[in-house]
C-alpha cells in the first residue's frame, strides 16, 4: 500500500542540480534545433531514403529500450528474461537519452505511488492552479518542465532497490553516459556505410539520432502529459491517467495509459480488441522463442471488475 503522503526519504537527494539542467537543457534544446536542419534538409529535396531507415530503425530499437526494456519489464516486471537480454534492453533504453535507467525506473515507480496526488514527480493536476493558465503550466510541467526540477524526484534506494542490487542493470546505468553517445556514433556511421560520404554520415546522425532523439522524447512525454488529460477512462483507477488512441501507435502501446494504471503489472497496455500495443506484440513474440516467460496477462473477469 503506497503511503498516503511523500516523505522525505522518497525524494532523491540532489547532488549537482545546475549541471542537470544544463544537461538537460542541452538533451532538449539540440535535438529540437535538428528537426530545423531536417526540415531544411526535406525542402532542399536532400533527404534520402537511407535516412528515413535509419530514422525508423533507431526510432524502434530505442524506443522498445524504453517501452519493453525500461518500463514494463525493469519498472513493472511484467515479464521475465535473460540477464542478457536485460542488459540488452536496458542499454537501448539508455541510447534513447531519456536518463539512466535507475533513475527513470525510480522517478516511474513513484509516479504510480502517488499518481497525480502530491508526491508525484510529473503530474498536471498538481500545485498548478486553476483555469486554463493552470491547465497550460499543469501540462508544460507534465511533459517537459518537471525534467529541469529535483523536488520529487524517486529516490533510487526507495523505490528500486532491486536494480541497484543488479549487476547487470547497475553496470548499465554507471556507463550511461557511452550507450548515450553509441546512440548517436552508429546512426553516423551507418550513415556513412550507406551513403559513402561525409555528408551522408551527417544526414544519418541527423536523422538516426538528433530528430529520432527529439520525435522519441516527445511521445515519452506525451505519455505523462497528454494522458493524464486527454483520452478516455475505461478502467476505475485513483489517478487521472487516460487511453489516448491517437498517440498509441507512435508511443509502441504505452498511450494506452488508464489500462496501465489499472493493471499496472500488466504485459499488455492495449487490452481491448483493436487497441495496437506494438510493445506487447513483442513481448509475445519473445515469449515464442524463448526470450521472455511468466508473462503477466490481465483474466477477462479482472477486466471486467475495473470496467467503467
Amino acid at each position: 500500500m503506497a503511503p498516503s503522503k511523500p516523505l522525505a526519504s522518497d525524494i532523491q537527494p540532489v547532488e549537482n542540480e545546475t549541471r542537470d539542467r544544463i544537461i538537460t537543457g542541452l538533451v532538449t534544446a539540440v535535438p529540437f534545433l535538428a528537426l530545423g536542419l531536417a526540415a531544411w534538409q526535406v525542402w532542399g529535396s536532400a533527404l534520402h531514403p537511407g535516412d528515413l531507415v535509419l530514422f525508423f530503425v533507431a526510432y524502434l530499437l530505442t524506443g522498445l529500450g524504453i517501452t519493453v526494456g525500461f518500463h514494463r519489464l525493469l519498472t513493472h516486471r511484467a515479464f521475465k528474461t535473460h540477464a542478457w537480454m536485460r542488459g540488452l534492453l536496458a542499454i537501448l533504453g539508455s541510447a534513447a537519452i531519456e536518463g539512466p535507467v535507475i533513475s527513470w525506473v525510480a522517478d516511474h515507480r513513484k509516479h504510480h505511488a502517488f499518481a497525480d496526488r502530491e508526491g508525484d514527480p510529473h503530474s498536471p493536476h498538481v500545485d498548478h492552479g486553476g483555469g486554463w493558465a493552470g491547465a497550460m503550466r499543469g501540462l508544460f510541467h507534465a511533459h517537459l518542465g518537471w525534467l529541469f526540477i529535483h523536488t520529487q524526484r524517486g529516490n533510487k534506494e526507495r523505490f528500486a532497490p532491486d536494480l541497484l542490487k543488479d549487476p547487470v542493470v547497475s553496470w548499465v546505468d554507471r556507463t550511461f553516459l557511452v550507450w548515450a553517445t553509441l546512440g548517436l556514433l552508429l546512426p553516423f556511421a551507418a550513415g556513412w556505410v550507406i551513403g559513402g560520404t561525409f555528408f551522408a554520415a551527417c544526414t544519418g546522425l541527423l536523422w538516426g539520432g538528433l530528430v529520432r532523439v527529439f520525435v522519441l522524447h516527445h511521445f515519452t512525454y506525451s505519455v505523462n502529459s497528454l494522458c493524464h488529460v486527454f483520452g478516455r477512462r475505461e478502467f476505475e483507477t485513483s489517478d487521472e491517467s487516460r487511453n489516448l488512441a491517437l498517440i498509441a501507435i507512435p508511443t509502441l502501446g504505452e498511450a494506452y495509459h488508464n489500462s496501465h494504471h489499472a493493471f499496472p503489472t500488466s504485459a499488455a497496455h492495449g487490452l481491448r480488441r483493436r487497441q495496437i500495443d506494438i510493445s506487447a506484440l513483442v513481448i509475445a513474440a519473445m515469449e515464442r522463442v524463448g526470450l521472455a516467460w511468466d508473462v503477466v496477462r490481465v483474466s477477462p473477469e479482472r477486466l471486467a471488475s475495473k470496467a467503467l
